[in-house]
């Protein structure tokens, strides 16, 4: 595990984990599996914009659905959801949050459509876990932007986790950020703790972010339980 140094945290503060979804709490990237598998004309290029920051991820995403025929919506839900794989150690990472007072939000750059159905097995209350929307009703698939950016974010994140991390002030809470890819991005600068795998853990070493990287939720856990061990 690729460790650099961490802001210390206090432990009277209370721990809130803010955990990505797509590539985070799945294996893999479903916006992106969706978008490939269906290989709409185009794609690629809109994705590409995404990742380097040509586009903003709510314009990005929103023109990739708009590439899908709604009447496909069954066959992109199926797909959706049988594709996914649930990373490892996330249950055990739950558990450990529940047993320790530490608050798990979900806060994803994906769609209720597989976001809801896929964490359905987990305990996790539904006003935990943040997403986009999603509309079939016209000819194209409308993504919609319940949680768009508030206040001091310009960003159009689309589902705008620094909006949310900053509902928990950093006076009363460890911010603690888990992702890996470029939603994570505008999170990681204002966290107290960031853990990152893959486009996250590259945007890190270049703003010089400390992080843990991981690749599995195990290695949060131990990261997280030395800390507790330590008084940190």
């Amino acid at each position: 595990m690729t460790e650099q140094s961490q802001t210390t945290s206090n432990t009277e503060k209370k721990r809130v984990i803010f955990c990505d979804f797509d590539g985070t709490i799945t294996e893999n990237d479903n916006i992106i599996a969706i978008i490939r598998h269906f290989n709409p004309p185009g794609w690629e290029t809109i994705v590409n914009d995404i990742v380097g920051q040509r586009k903003s991820i709510r314009q990005g995403v929103g023109e990739l659905f708009q590439l899908l025929p709604s009447s496909k919506k069954q066959e992109v839900i199926e797909y959706a959801i049988k594709n996914a794989r649930i990373r490892a150690g996330f249950t055990d990472l739950l558990d450990y949050c529940a047993k320790n007072d530490v608050e798990f939000y979900v806060t994803s750059g994906g769609i209720d459509f597989f976001v809801y159905p896929l964490l359905a097995p987990f305990d996790i209350e539904l006003d935990h876990i943040y997403c986009n929307g999603s509309d079939f009703t016209s000819e194209q698939i409308e993504i919609t932007w319940p949680h768009a950016c508030e206040g001091d974010c310009t960003n159009e994140c689309g589902m705008c986790k620094t909006s949310i991390i900053r509902r928990f002030p950093a006076d009363t809470y460890t911010r603690i950020l888990i992702g890996d890819s470029v939603t994570d991005f505008e999170g990681a600068k204002i966290a107290d703790i960031v853990f990152a795998r893959s486009h996250l853990t590259l945007k890190c070493k270049e703003l010089g972010l400390a992080y843990y990287e991981f690749e599995t939720f195990h290695d949060v856990l131990d990261v997280m339980k030395q800390q507790e061990e330590a008084g940190n």
